[in-house]
């Protein structure tokens, strides 16, 4: 059966770890009129695909194999769906679990949790990956002994114009600035290399506001959003808001995991692991405050990663625990989810990506 989506249909990859039943990227189709998915499909065998990203043109998905050293390049088969796999090359550290192309697909970034390690590799014209232009070890500890002993790099998300690469380090509570030289794949730090978070914040991924002058910080230890203002002349970072993910009354455990923006740019979205839900947030873009709105339940255990259909109108959460990939149909004026009551059963999901 083919994989490619219609006019109706949004494709979407599917990243796992493949610790239990899984063996890879699967890919899936979800209705734009229902929110119906279709039964998930194994597209690629790899070990531990935790974190996967798609180039800009939608040709290539680039994915990490956590619990090992490297990274491999798929080529996006436009008519199937299908990924055919090139050579996967040394990320250039220990547990890779972020990677991103940057937009003339000339760069990848990878942020390496293990061992603190962010890399940049240059992209071949045919796809493939050299070997890492750049390395930065990352050195230190925060104040919490179990999560923050050592440095620990979550995430590397470059900017919408490819000029910096916003690095959020848990394991240090903080959040780096690099330049990038996107013809060379080399990073070096910005003039202003790093803003610090509060002390046991551990700050996990960021995002982009759609008109690039702010970058949302989702807080995993502390459980928290954290919006700066973005100087995009030299990657500089200004605290402007912090507001919690979580339910006043809430008293159980609970850690953040993935933060997105609406695509029209007037909300944010943070999960909860634990309290197992989307903390939804009203964003003014021009002051960069955030406004709580709701909270509602993923339907599933562990909504490690989720994200948004490109037109707005839903949402996938990928619930790792329960083997579930869940739908809610999102309303762009209030920037509230409502369920779709539409799942999908895959094992260990752990990465969402839309391909159309």
């Amino acid at each position: 059966m083919s994989l490619s989506a219609s006019t109706s249909e949004h494709l979407i990859y599917i990243g796992t770890y493949t610790r239990s039943t899984g063996k890879g990227i699967y890919a899936v189709r979800l209705d734009s009129t229902t929110g119906k998915l279709s039964s998930p499909e194994l597209v690629a065998t790899t070990s531990n695909p935790s974190f996967i990203s798609l180039s800009k043109d939608k040709s290539h998905l680039y994915a990490v194999s956590e619990g090992s050293t490297m990274a491999t390049p798929f080529a996006v088969d436009l008519d199937t769906g299908k990924l055919v796999p090139d050579e996967s090359s040394d990320s250039g550290g220990k547990a890779p679990c972020y990677l991103m192309a940057d937009s003339t697909e000339r760069s990848l970034v990878v942020a390496h949790y293990h061992n603190g390690v962010l890399a940049s590799l240059p992209i071949n014209k045919d796809g493939s990956l050299g070997p890492a232009k750049s390395i930065h070890q990352h050195t230190g500890s925060s104040v919490n002994p179990d999560r923050q002993e050592a440095a620990h790099v979550h995430s590397a998300n470059i900017a919408p114009d490819d000029r910096f690469v916003i690095v959020c380090d848990l394991g240090l509570d903080k959040v780096f600035t690099y330049a990038l030289d996107a013809a060379n794949a080399t990073l070096t730090p910005a003039a202003t290399p790093f803003i610090a978070t509060e002390p046991g914040a551990g700050p996990r991924h960021s995002a982009f506001s759609i008109d690039g002058q702010h970058v949302i910080v989702i807080n995993e230890l502390n459980s928290t959003l954290t919006c700066y203002a973005y100087d995009a002349d030299t990657g500089a970072l200004t605290k402007v808001d912090t507001k919690p993910t979580l339910p006043a009354d809430f008293t159980g455990n609970s850690t953040t995991a993935e933060v997105r923006v609406h695509p029209n740019g007037k909300f944010v979205y943070g999960s909860n692991r634990g309290h197992d839900s989307i903390a939804v947030f009203a964003f003014d873009s021009t002051t960069g405050k955030l406004t709580p709105i709701d909270h509602t339940p993923t339907g599933g255990r562990n909504p490690r990663n989720f994200n948004l259909s490109p037109d707005g109108k839903w949402l996938v959460a990928a619930n790792q625990q329960s083997d579930s990939l869940t739908v809610f149909q999102v309303d762009a004026d209030t920037g509230k989810l409502t369920s779709s009551e539409h799942t999908a059963s895959v094992a260990m999901p752990v990465c969402v990506v839309f391909a159309n």
